[in-house]
């Protein structure tokens, strides 16, 4: 193996770019101690000052590369022949991929403690508790005018009229426009459409827990068994409606109902002919018209798909309405109060059409519609926005007026009816000021702690058409 010598030693001679580094720096070393000895410039050998210059050119050679590319060049540059810096910017501008924004993190909603009562053995209704506002409610059956059925297709909410609108807002003894307007003899069923059977079992109860599953859009939810009493168990029904695509979904997911018709504690009744192409607007239907659909029922609770029932729903009547003296509970917003914010988050989230959106807001600006204000005291409700996921009722003529003003807006307007809820309300009190409509907004917290929030189900994404 060649050797060289260092100082009267000898060294293996190392080679490859390892081998060149340690002569690199050996010679760096004897260069420097060249010029340190006393200065005397004879020392210098010629072939020890060449290298000291060839190592100054090589560490200009290796500045240049790191740092001086990007300096000006006098003259004209070709096309293709930029600065490295101009270059790597103009990779990274078009060539590299923009990283995705990462998401502002969500703010997180936590449940409050409810005093609910220890059991439902204590629970007893208030003596006259439905001794609220009395006056005959009536609801419109068939179209009455003969011009509306030839000027319109029948409509399961029918045809009200701006008149017929505004008459209806009043707390007297009259009939409503409230869903479940059939056409004249010879138009098929507007929608909506039952089995005698499940009828009969729904004109039977007294008490209700209903929600709805429309369009396979969520997964069956069953209320947690084992916090419900044996007393709600046997007198409190369970009722789910859905359409048959969605039985048929939930059938292949190991939930086909009993003969029966049960799954769990849940009642599937099967909603043949809906009346909306909109499913969230079909929704409505059983959200707000239980007094329709539970011809007999003192109470009912309304709860989205998205929920599951973690409480007893006596404990729940109890605490929200018997305890309160309230004939009507929601929840506020967790986040917005004014209808002014619930526009812009609708528009902004692309929750429906802006247009329909916005003539639905001018006209409820020029019906009186007003901003929350949470300084004034003298403002109704703690908030304008309902969390409208989970309603209480009892079914009093104040509570099925008001859900049925409120289905009227939903069908006139759009299916946010977060945007309709306010204006509904005040306007009903606006025109009946001797005569209370005694809604209790809870907190959105203590909704969060009787129920379990899941998401709905993703939208399956349908498969690309096969090229032929």
């Amino acid at each position: 193996m060649a050797l060289y010598k260092n100082n009267t030693e000898l060294f293996q001679v190392r080679r490859g770019i390892t081998g060149f580094v340690y002569k690199f720096l050996d010679k760096i070393k004897n260069c420097f101690r060249s010029c340190g000895r006393g200065g005397k410039f004879s020392l210098f050998t010629n072939r020890g000052l060449l290298f000291c210059v060839f190592v100054l050119a090589v560490l200009c050679l290796i500045s240049l590369a790191a740092f001086g590319l990007g300096m000006h060049f006098h003259g004209k540059l070709e096309p293709n022949m930029l600065p490295w810096r101009e270059m790597r910017k103009d990779v990274i501008a078009h060539d590299v991929p923009d990283r995705p924004t990462k998401k502002p993190r969500r703010q997180r909603f936590f449940p409050c403690e409810v005093a609910f009562k220890d059991s439902v053995d204590l629970l007893s209704e208030p003596k006259d508790f439905l001794n609220f506002t009395h006056f005959s409610l009536g609801y419109m059956e068939t179209e009455k005018k003969a011009s509306h059925i030839d000027a319109h297709e029948p409509r399961f909410g029918g045809h009200q009229t701006l008149e017929e609108r505004e008459q209806s807002f009043f707390a007297v003894n009259q009939t409503v426009h409230c869903g479940f307007v059939r056409g004249a003899e010879g138009f098929p069923s507007t929608g909506f459409d039952l089995k005698e059977e499940d009828r009969k079992y729904m004109s039977a109860c007294r008490v209700v827990v209903s929600s709805c599953i429309f369009g396979s859009s969520d997964f069956l939810r069953r209320p947690t068994s084992r916090l419900m009493s044996e007393y709600s168990k046997k007198n409190v029904c369970f009722v789910m409606f859905v359409d048959e695509e969605t039985l048929s979904t939930l059938s292949k997911e190991g939930n086909a109902p009993d003969d029966g018709g049960f799954v769990g504690l849940w009642k599937l009744v099967v909603v043949k002919n809906l009346p909306y192409t909109d499913m969230r607007k079909t929704g409505k239907v059983p959200k707000f018209l239980s007094h329709r659909l539970f011809p007999s029922s003192r109470y009912s609770i309304w709860l989205d798909s998205k929920l599951r029932l973690a409480t007893d729903p006596m404990l729940i009547i109890d605490h929200f309405l018997w305890q309160t003296g309230s004939e009507y509970a929601i929840s506020n917003h967790y986040t917005r109060h004014c209808v002014w914010d619930e526009v812009l988050q609708n528009k902004r989230l692309n929750k429906y059409n802006h247009t329909a959106i916005d003539e639905q807001f001018s006209f409820y600006q020029s019906d009186g519609l007003t901003k929350f204000d949470p300084s004034d005291p003298n403002t109704p409700l703690p908030s304008y926005v309902p969390e409208g996921s989970f309603i209480v009722r009892a079914h009093t003529p104040m509570s099925n007026l008001f859900s049925c003003l409120w289905f009227n807006e939903v069908d006139r307007f759009t299916s946010r009816d977060q945007l309709s809820f306010a204006f509904t309300f005040l306007k009903l009190k606006r025109m009946n000021p001797d005569k209370p409509f005694h809604l209790n907004m809870f907190k959105d917290c203590e909704r969060r702690s009787l129920v379990k929030l899941f998401h709905h189900r993703e939208p399956s994404i349908p498969p690309p058409p096969k090229i032929s």
